[in-house]
């Protein structure tokens, strides 16, 4: 009888532990979960396609006459400079030219003037260009600096004049080749008038640049108009871009890019030149038909900072088709729909709290908020399905 209490008391000891342990498998346990902050940044939706360098300006140096052109000493990646030899042609020797072939070098010297004329009108329609692009320019940096002008309009106007300089530069040059091109011509229909057998007549460059590929190496026989070697300057590179029809239809001319994954120690700035009007049908990786159209973009950023880029390159191209200044944004992985809203699990105190939010841009990757979270605030990424308003949470 006088160890009866002390039983009494070691079984309702034995009960609360027991009770205890239940209500602790029984209680709902804090969730794991992922987390991210509310910032203030700047938005950007981006459209994200691969793309290739190209030489902006390529030149064919071709055959001006029918003949024997020896061997090509050239190789692909050589330095060359106008005037310079790269082929010497010897004529068929013959005492009178046939009046197919003086007909045929005549429309050659025909066209070459042509294409002179063209050349130099389009660099007047690049320093046209140029000089808008400067005023533009001018004009957003005034605005700018008594805050009427966005920051992001004026680096607009300046990737623009860089682009339009570039243009000019490109204009020029091809207006030097085209003159370089016709006094070829002249010469070939001379020399093809006067056949010297003891001397050959020589292709010489139209540009400064390097040697991209040499189509005929071995010496041989070649027809009027055979390519020779291909030229082009390698500091002077575009990226083109294929992208959908859907996203090309957001891309102006003027808008920034960020070129990534080039091979560089940093990213490379970049802004739209062209859109092309007309697209094509491409076959995507999973058999899908897709409708595609090409995007042409110039590199900004100072030569010195892609000198190892070259071309045919494969890079990354994220073209921003639309900016916000201060915006309030959230990641993309922190939204879900409710019926016809879009809602987030914002962390208060270790318990998660369903908050309905409105979107006023969204991206691939990040939404900017208008209203329902302030910047501070911790949301949930990825919220399991088992969470719901006031679970416990923790964070991983």
């Amino acid at each position: 009888m006088k160890h009866r209490p002390a039983s009494i008391v070691g079984g309702l000891l034995v009960v609360v532990i027991a009770a205890a342990g239940l209500y602790w498998l029984l209680m709902p346990q804090p969730i794991l979960v992922e987390t991210a902050d509310v910032v203030t940044t700047t938005f950007q939706d981006t459209i994200e396609e691969d793309g290739r360098t190209r030489v902006r300006d390529r030149y064919t140096v071709s055959a001006p006459l029918s003949g024997r052109v020896q061997r090509l000493m050239l190789k692909a990646g050589d330095v060359v400079h106008t005037g310079q030899k790269l082929a010497i042609i010897t004529p068929p020797v013959s005492p009178l030219l046939d009046s197919r072939v003086r007909q045929e070098l005549e429309a050659q010297v025909g066209a070459a003037e042509a294409g002179v004329e063209e050349a130099e009108a389009l660099h007047e329609q690049a320093k046209v260009l140029l000089a808008q692009a400067s005023a533009d320019r001018e004009r957003t940096r005034q605005l700018a600096q008594r805050n009427v002008a966005a920051v992001a309009q004026l680096e607009r106007e300046e990737a623009l004049f860089q682009s339009a300089g570039r243009q000019a530069n490109a204009a020029e040059r091809r207006s030097h080749a085209a003159s370089h091109v016709l006094e070829q011509a002249r010469a070939a229909l001379q020399s093809a008038s006067n056949p010297d057998p003891s001397e050959g007549f020589p292709v010489l460059s139209p540009i400064d640049g390097r040697v991209l590929r040499v189509a005929l190496e071995s010496e041989s026989v070649v027809s009027m108009a055979a390519p020779l070697v291909e030229l082009g300057d390698p500091g002077d590179l575009e990226v083109a871009v294929d992208v959908l029809t859907t996203d090309a239809a957001r891309i102006s001319q003027g808008d920034k890019v960020t070129i990534a994954r080039w091979g560089g120690p940093s990213d490379l700035q970049g802004v739209v030149r062209r859109v092309e009007p007309s697209g094509f049908t491409k076959i995507s990786a999973l058999g899908v038909e897709e409708q595609r159209v090409w995007v042409v973009i110039d590199i900004v950023s100072p030569r010195q900072t892609w000198t190892s880029l070259g071309d045919g390159y494969r890079v990354e191209a994220n073209i921003v088709v639309d900016q916000i200044d201060k915006a309030i944004v959230v990641p993309m992985s922190a939204l879900f729909r409710r019926g016809d809203a879009w809602n987030v699990f914002v962390v208060d105190g270790g318990l998660a709290h369903l908050r309905q939010v409105q979107i006023s841009h969204l991206s691939a990757r990040v939404a900017a908020i208008a209203q329902g979270v302030r910047p501070g605030e911790t949301v949930i990424a990825y919220p399991p399905a088992a969470l719901t308003e006031g679970s416990k949470v923790r964070f991983q």
